[in-house]
């Protein structure tokens, strides 16, 4: 088991070193925001002083449903107005997921708590589910009054492993275009 630790080890900072603020630039530009979030990680100690990497990363796990690795972004983003306007949206993002969250689970109201809204999906179910804009049936919240045209979001929660993710769907004309994954 030690040994196995070991390895682990070396081989985290093998690939931390083979990566590079450029590397996360270009998949970023790609538009690879989970290799941004999942490779910047590695090497978040080289661009923490930099609040646009710090931004592009955070943008990056906001893009690729890593919504929880959003709280160290959002306690360094605090120098320009700029950064600290993003810590906003994503302080916003992360609370109205993790209260969204919360209720399912734990059947707690929240239909009393007002947000900002955002452009973010959890911050637009989050604000039909708080209004309760919502039909209950087989376990799934079903979301029909949304500003788009033709497309409904249905949220339930898959129980079957540890832990609990939260789903919502996009559907548009009766096909699913998106599918997203909390916890």
């Amino acid at each position: 088991m030690r040994y196995l630790f070991i390895i682990a080890i070396f081989l985290t900072s093998l690939f931390s070193k083979n990566i590079t603020i450029n590397d996360l630039i270009k998949y970023y530009k790609d538009e690879n925001y989970k290799k941004v979030c999942t490779k910047g990680i590695l090497i978040f100690e080289k661009i923490k002083k930099d609040e646009k990497l710090v931004t592009m990363y955070a943008l990056s796990c906001l893009k690729s449903d890593y919504i929880d690795r959003l709280a160290v972004p959002i306690v360094i983003l605090k120098n320009s107005k700029e950064a600290r306007a993003n810590a906003a949206y994503f302080s916003t993002i992360l609370a109205q997921k993790k209260l969204l969250y919360h209720a399912l689970i734990d059947n707690i109201d929240i239909s009393g708590l007002i947000f900002p809204k955002t452009d973010h999906i959890i911050s637009k179910i989050f604000t039909l589910f708080v209004e309760k804009k919502y039909i209950f049936s087989d376990n799934t919240y079903i979301f029909n009054e949304t500003d788009e045209k033709d497309i409904i979001y249905k949220l339930f929660l898959e129980k079957d492993k540890k832990p609990i993710k939260m789903v919502i769907l996009k559907i548009k004309k009766g096909k699913i275009v998106e599918t997203h994954k909390f916890w």
